[in-house]
């Protein structure tokens, strides 16, 4: 029996789609951002849960984590948060970036009045290397409007950006 007698034609493998967009591999990434965004702090616990909160933490964070490598306390970290379109998985999800390159190459493009808010462009974002030798580029593609099926999705999407800050 052969591979095409095996699966229906035009079978392709189901993706589980998160609400909960992850840069994991390198590669490039092609994101509509949706929405503006929602800012924050965040930490992990000692049980690698996050703590995030909308205004800096000011008290002794007790329940920090600590780096394995140099026995101190993780540092919290400012984050962003936005719904964004994932062109790959053709889905609306949430993206956190807490990483400080990301944020100033973007940052860059809505200071810049050429450019301005990124909800009205494609942005392409690359990702090489591993860990800490991690290096993003950010780079805008020409302004166009949002399609209207992605307007729709976005439109019907349950993803509450506020939610972060619950427990």
């Amino acid at each position: 029996m052969s591979k095409d007698e095996f699966f229906p034609a035009g079978y392709e493998t189901p993706v589980d789609v998160s609400s909960f967009m992850k840069m994991k591999d390198e590669g490039e990434y092609t994101i509509r951002i949706l929405s503006s965004a929602v800012v924050g702090y965040e930490y992990f616990t000692t049980e690698n849960k996050p703590k995030r909160s909308k205004t800096p933490f000011t008290e002794p964070l007790l329940d920090i984590k600590i780096d394995e490598k140099t026995g101190k306390e993780t540092t919290p970290k400012h984050f962003w948060v936005f719904l964004v379109y994932n062109y790959a998985l053709k889905a609306v999800q949430s993206l956190e970036i807490t990483q400080k390159t990301l944020m100033n190459q973007i940052k860059a493009y809505v200071d810049n009045p050429k450019w301005g808010n990124p909800t009205g462009y494609d942005l392409k974002i690359t990702k090489v290397g591993q860990k800490l030798l991690t290096k993003y580029t950010v780079q805008a593609e020409p302004h166009t409007p949002i399609t209207p099926e992605i307007a729709e999705m976005a439109k019907n999407s349950d993803i509450d950006l506020e939610m972060i800050f619950e427990e």
